[in-house]
């Protein structure tokens, strides 16, 4: 299992053991909702498995989604959106969602304020 590490400011990691999954410059927005509370949408993430696909009934619609889980510890961190029904949600095919409960920037912690 090969994994990639991300360089610079702003790299998200999973929360439970720090495998890095996402950098800032990738967030598209900060303005959803997860199943555990506010979520990141973004256009690039690394170091994850998805799931199988599932049709869900979302505030926004219904998408066609997969899972997402840490390459490394297997744990659930958000899904990726494969298909949206309604025309004006299609801008998030191909794009992630990470719980922000789920994951941190580990880049915060190394900053000395």
């Amino acid at each position: 299992m090969h994994q990639a590490f991300l360089g610079g400011k702003g790299i998200y990691a999973c929360r439970d053991c720090h495998t890095h999954i996402a950098q800032r410059s990738s967030i598209e927005s900060r303005q959803y909702t997860g199943q555990y509370g506010r979520a990141i949408l973004f256009t690039d993430i690394v170091n994850v498995r998805a799931g199988q696909e599932d049709k869900r009934s979302m505030t926004t619609g219904v998408h066609i989604v997969r899972d997402i889980y840490c390459m490394r510890c297997n744990k659930y961190v958000g899904w990726t959106y494969i298909k949206a029904f309604q025309p004006d949600q299609r801008f998030k095919e191909g794009k992630f969602i990470l719980e922000r409960e789920l994951i941190y920037d580990i880049t915060r912690d190394w900053e000395v304020y």
